[in-house]
């Protein structure tokens, strides 16, 4: 419960405090799209640097909401958090091991938790949905089209901020990561659609959104692929494909706990089983 009431804000007045980076070494920036995007396409990548004593950044665009309420999608983010409990070693029991708070990034205001040596950061964005044109409950919204200039604005769907640019996107993405280390490598989903087709329109925006912050930054870019990665060969050793299948399972079970029907896997098993097994990724190329 008390997990539950720190993600939600439900128990306490809200408190918004300052973000201000830190000037620590090595650190790794997981940005994605939805709540199990990392643990699908890079876990394993997640748990070798948990493993080196990395600090880890976890940065969610979206609120990955598929158009439903916020009981599902705040669901996602405690699922997440679950994910992120066992890749930092942290039990599940320990309630006061997890501290959140919104945070004020360049005059917007982010949901942020703090867990053992990791950071995640919910943007809250609207789902694009597949086909990046968005769903009606958020009138349409979706990183696509703001990319595109198709809307001028992007609203987050519990109303806490409103970013009035791709380019006000890009600067707070430039915020939460630039300065915070010398050494940064910025994890993300492949934008290039020969590289990585057929993939969810979201997370083509999170690597599009990488490669326009990154156009004046010195950051090492790992790009991945995402729903395309289930026709690729295995290249998993049984290790890492346990450490992927652990992590994505402890999401999906937060999220059987409230709604038997909101299971992932039980929607597509033989994809999810592919994906396991499976992590492609190569190095963004210098500017």
């Amino acid at each position: 419960m008390a997990l539950l009431l720190g993600l939600t804000g439900a128990a306490s007045p809200r408190r918004v405090i300052r973000y201000v980076p830190n000037n620590r070494p090595a650190i790794d920036v997981f940005l994605v799209a939805h709540q199990d995007d990392w643990q699908l396409f890079m876990g394993d990548i997640v748990m070798k640097r948990v493993r080196a004593g990395n600090r880890i950044v976890f940065i969610y665009l979206t609120a990955g909401d598929d158009g439903r309420d916020s009981l599902y999608w705040r669901t996602r983010e405690r699922g997440a958090i679950q994910s992120t409990r066992l890749a930092a070693g942290v039990a599940e029991t320990d309630s006061a091991a997890i501290n959140c708070a919104l945070v004020e990034v360049v005059a917007h205001f982010i949901r942020k938790c703090v867990l053992a040596n990791t950071e995640s950061f919910f943007l809250r964005l609207p789902d694009g949905r597949r086909n990046g044109q968005g769903f009606a409950d958020h009138g349409y919204q979706s990183l696509r089209k703001l990319r595109s200039k198709r809307m001028s604005a992007i609203s987050a769907v519990d109303g806490s901020t409103t970013y009035d640019s791709w380019g006000d996107l890009t600067a707070i993405t430039v915020a939460l990561v630039d300065g915070d280390s010398a050494d940064v490598t910025v994890h993300t989903n492949d934008p290039n659609i020969v590289v990585n087709p057929h993939d969810h329109f979201d997370h083509r925006m999170a690597g599009l959104l990488v490669a326009d912050s990154r156009k004046t930054k010195d950051w090492k870019v790992l790009y991945y692929v995402g729903y395309a990665l289930a026709t690729r060969a295995v290249n998993r050793s049984n290790d890492q494909a346990r450490q992927k299948t652990v992590l994505f399972a402890a999401y999906d079970r937060e999220m059987l706990a409230v709604n038997k029907n909101w299971g992932a896997y039980e929607e597509h098993p033989a994809f999810y089983s592919e994906c396991m097994s499976r992590t492609y990724s190569r190095r963004a190329s210098k500017h």
